[in-house]
């Protein structure tokens, strides 16, 4: 069972649907019982990293302590941006602090946001990339990850600068782009995910 948080911030039925395509069960749901039983748990992202953090504050204990027992945990989009420190878009508001980073708008020089194809380059062994290097992949975010630490980062894309696409240590993935809307190879992400 994937258990996807509705913290009201993400693009819920489409990952969900993405999930059935691939033959697993998934539920959306702000229950916090539901969410402490997780074996597989998802947080999507759309909207401000401000507002975000807002709504995640009911279920922060539960992510850690999902995460501190080991258990697969994959972060989408805004979903990538939370797990970090901070973010320029928010400057008062904390992260999840899960990687330490920050987020910082896109450079000037490149149209904002980044949105559309773009392919993704692994840089380093990470079982939801399994096979996908070089694939592309649909993002839309107009910020962008800034790791303290590169040994967490495994995926980048070229948009005038290597931009993250994933990053990922020990049983926590997240990815900048959009699994559930990027065709074939975004399935293979989650697949990949499942068989955690």
């Amino acid at each position: 069972m994937i258990t996807i948080i509705d913290y009201k911030s993400g693009n819920l039925r489409s990952i969900s649907n993405s999930f059935k395509k691939i033959g697993s069960k998934a539920i959306i749901t702000g229950n916090p019982e539901e969410i402490a039983n997780a074996k597989h748990l998802v947080l999507p992202g759309v909207g401000a990293f401000g507002t975000a953090m807002e709504n995640i504050e009911p279920y922060k204990g539960l992510i850690y302590e999902h995460i501190d027992d080991g258990k697969p945990f994959l972060g989408i989009c805004l979903g990538l941006q939370v797990l970090l420190s901070s973010s320029d878009e928010a400057p008062r508001v904390k992260g999840l602090d899960i990687f330490k980073g920050q987020v910082e708008k896109i450079p000037k020089g490149r149209k904002i946001p980044h949105m559309g194809w773009n392919q993704l380059k692994q840089v380093k062994n990470c079982p939801i990339l399994d096979g996908l290097d070089g694939e592309s992949f649909y993002f839309v975010h107009s910020y962008h990850a800034i790791l303290d630490d590169d040994c967490n980062l495994s995926g980048t894309c070229d948009y005038g600068i290597d931009l993250t696409a994933s990053i990922s240590r020990d049983n926590v993935f997240a990815t900048q782009f959009h699994p559930e809307k990027s065709g074939v190879p975004g399935l293979k992400i989650l697949k990949n995910f499942v068989n955690l």
